[in-house]
Formats: C-alpha cells, sequence, structure tokens
C-alpha cells in the first residue's frame, strides 16, 4: 500500500509530474485529479499541465499499446484516469481560450453499433490535445455532414467494426465529393476488418489500424495541413 502512502505534494514538479505519468499508466484517476490540482495551484497554466502532465503521460501509453505491451482494457483505465484530469482543465482551457491542436468529428457507420473502438480513439485523441465531437453508433451521413457544418473540424473520423458496414464509409467520402467540400477535411478511418488498400479505394486520408496510431496520424496530418497553409 505504499501508493496510498505517498503524499503528492511532497514532490517537486518534475517528479510530480513523472509520479502523473505513472499514475495514467496504471489508470488511478483519483491520483491524477489530485495531482491536477496541486500544479495549478503551484501556478502552472492549464495549457502547461494538460500538455506536460496529461498528453505527455498519454503519449507514453499510446506507445506501449502500439507496441503491444499495454491491452485495451490498461488503455480504458488510463484514458479514463486522464479524464478525471480533463474535467479539471477543460473550464480553464476554455476561459484562456486555449488553442486546441485540431477538430474531430468521429462516428460509427450507420448500421453498426460497435463503439468500443472509436470510444479508444476518441480518448487518446483527447489525449493528445484534440477537441473530439462524438456522434455515436449507427451514423448517416445527414449526420456527419450536420456535424461537419456545425463544427467546422479539421478532421472527420468513421469507424465501422462489421464487413457489410464498411462500404457506407465509401458512400460518406462520395457525398462529401460531390458536395464538393471533400478537401475541406482530412478523412480518417479505422476498424478491425479495414486495411490500408480499403482506406486508399474509398478515398479517405488515412486507415489508422489502431487508436494510438490514430492520434500520431491526426497530429501529423493537422500540422502538415497547417504547415501547408
Amino acid at each position: 500500500m505504499s501508493e496510498e502512502e505517498l503524499d503528492l505534494n511532497t514532490l517537486n514538479d518534475e517528479e510530480l509530474v513523472e509520479q502523473m505519468h505513472d499514475d495514467l499508466y496504471d489508470g488511478l484517476a483519483e491520483e491524477i485529479d489530485v495531482g491536477t490540482r496541486i500544479l495549478l495551484d503551484r501556478d502552472w497554466t492549464a495549457t502547461e499541465v494538460l500538455e506536460k502532465a496529461l498528453v505527455e503521460g498519454m503519449r507514453i501509453v499510446g506507445i506501449d499499446f502500439r507496441d503491444g505491451i499495454l491491452f485495451v482494457p490498461e488503455v480504458l483505465l488510463a484514458a479514463n484516469a486522464m479524464k478525471a484530469g480533463m474535467a479539471i482543465l477543460r473550464p480553464l482551457l476554455a476561459e484562456t481560450g486555449a488553442e486546441s491542436i485540431g477538430k474531430i468529428v468521429i462516428g460509427t457507420v450507420k448500421g453498426d453499433i460497435h463503439d468500443i473502438g472509436k470510444n479508444l480513439v476518441g480518448m487518446m485523441l483527447e489525449g493528445a490535445g484534440f477537441e473530439v465531437i462524438d456522434l455515436g453508433i449507427n451514423t448517416d451521413v445527414e449526420e456527419f455532414l450536420n456535424a461537419l457544418e456545425e463544427h467546422s473540424p479539421d478532421i472527420l473520423g468513421m469507424s465501422a467494426l462489421l464487413t457489410t458496414t464498411m462500404p457506407y464509409m465509401k458512400v460518406v467520402i462520395d457525398t462529401l465529393e460531390e458536395k464538393g467540400i471533400r478537401d475541406d477535411y482530412i478523412v480518417l478511418v479505422g476498424g478491425a476488418p479495414l486495411n490500408e488498400e480499403f482506406g486508399e479505394a474509398i478515398g479517405a486520408t488515412a486507415y489508422c489500424r489502431d487508436a494510438a496510431i490514430a492520434a500520431e496520424t491526426a497530429k501529423r496530418l493537422v500540422m502538415e495541413r497547417r504547415g501547408a497553409a
């Protein structure tokens, strides 16, 4: 029970941030809540806490998830711990008008009600500093279009877990083409039955094999697009 005895207040900033990386990794929501508050009390800005303690901690989780050291249950716990910190930081970030790294609208496509993978992607993206608008499951073209119009995101993310619902991704992309707005968005697709070839065939910007890769890819593509602009 040595964890219980560790008083986070006794750690200096650097040690506390490292401890928070460990606590995120172990999915300890309560400790993340406490650590976040301590850093804010020490005059850290919400942005600094987000980037140095939470985003960096989730980046480490993401790498070990990608490399098969951590699995979905552990990542869900880590993401849940991240949420405890975000609950404190989100209103502060909104107040300061802190720029999120980008915005993504994400949903599981029409006919498909699987959402664990999508939820994981949403959490990892939030962990990477994105604003995530999650449309849930069984999302049709109209819902995607309305969300794009309402939120003007950088990225549209679609998920499918059934081979029968995969083609619906192409329906959405074709509709964007018809309306002349396909090039306004980075389109990411993912889900167990998909692969690189399928992503290319339907005209997606990229296929993402898992949540960690989705977060890395989203970050890279948004940065590239802003650089080009």
